[in-house]
């Protein structure tokens, strides 16, 4: 991401981690600028976790520099509570309640700015308030978990699949949460998860990581801009018209099918400028389809095995 140092909330630098022989991330540069929302997408046992055990200090790295709130990640401790990490197998302790762990969240906190009462609000879980959290579902238990780490108002949220357990009306909270503490309280936040329909609409960067490296990273808006614009066409004399549409160097001709449908993508053209040009050329365009690129197909795009 282009960000400035003082404008950066996490920095990861050339990192690098092995397990024995198995060789899981292997020089990976990732930032999270303050405000933001990052995404950090991948396939399973692309790394992901990995990514951000290092990064809150859980595993050493073999290389590589690793911050967070201007913290080295081997002193996070040292943020109080600045940085919250959750992970996808909620950790609370069985035997307290919902409220007995959240009292136990405020004594830890260094701020408390929350009562046990609001967060539990806030998630959802208040009518779950004396109930054992081992009798929790796991969606309900990932509501508690996040309920704890809100007893204080940390900069810094990272939640490794944040959606897993949860039902629709749990993904929909989950996501107006992080958006209303995102925007009113200058939250920031990791999201790794595999989920990219729910991540679309949420986060304004995005980081894709693949067999351990880094594929492309950016604000998902320009990461998006810069795909080509893809286009479907149902046209008459189909023959002709591929002829013609290879002779444009601003055209790129996919493919074709039986029935004459023709894929292509665009470089400096848009889709009403194709569409003269084919007219002018005496090409009858029956069905024009403008194709939006999307985090999604980017996403299947990096992560796609080439064909062998």
């Amino acid at each position: 991401m282009n960000s400035s140092s003082e404008e950066e909330i996490v920095s990861v630098r050339d990192l690098s981690k092995s397990y024995g022989p198995n060789e899981v991330l292997r020089n990976v540069n990732l930032s999270v600028s303050k405000d933001s929302v990052l995404g950090l997408i991948g396939l399973n046992g692309s790394g992901k976790t990995t990514t951000i055990e290092c990064m809150l200090g859980m595993q050493n790295p073999d290389k590589g520099q690793i911050s967070l709130l201007n913290k080295p990640a081997s002193s996070i401790h040292e943020t109080n509570g600045g940085v919250v990490g959750i992970f996808d197998t909620p950790s609370l302790h069985p035997s307290l309640t919902v409220r007995q762990s959240l009292e136990h969240a405020v004594l830890l906190c260094d701020k408390p700015t929350r009562k046990p009462s609001d967060v539990e609000n806030l998630l959802g879980v208040e009518k779950f308030s004396n109930y054992k959290i081992k009798y929790l579902s796991l969606g309900n238990k990932r509501r508690a978990s996040i309920a704890h780490a809100l007893i204080g108002s940390p900069k810094l949220i990272v939640l490794d699949e944040p959606f897993n357990g949860l039902d629709a009306g749990g993904v929909d909270d989950v996501l107006a949460l992080i958006k209303n503490l995102n925007r009113e309280e200058n939250t920031s936040f990791i999201l790794s998860s595999h989920q990219l329909p729910y991540l679309e609409t949420i986060c304004s960067h995005a980081a894709i990581l693949h067999n351990g490296q880094i594929s492309a990273s950016g604000a998902i808006e320009q990461l998006i801009s810069e795909e080509k614009l893809l286009v479907q066409l149902h046209i008459g004399n189909s023959t002709s018209a591929v002829q013609l549409i290879q002779s444009n160097p601003k055209l790129e001709l996919q493919s074709i099918d039986e029935d004459g449908c023709i894929q292509l993508a665009l470089t400096d053209m848009d889709s009403a400028a194709l569409n003269s040009w084919l007219v002018n050329n005496n090409v009858p365009v029956k069905e024009l389809i403008v194709r939006r690129s999307s985090l999604s197909k980017l996403f299947k795009k990096l992560t796609s095995e080439p064909d062998k």
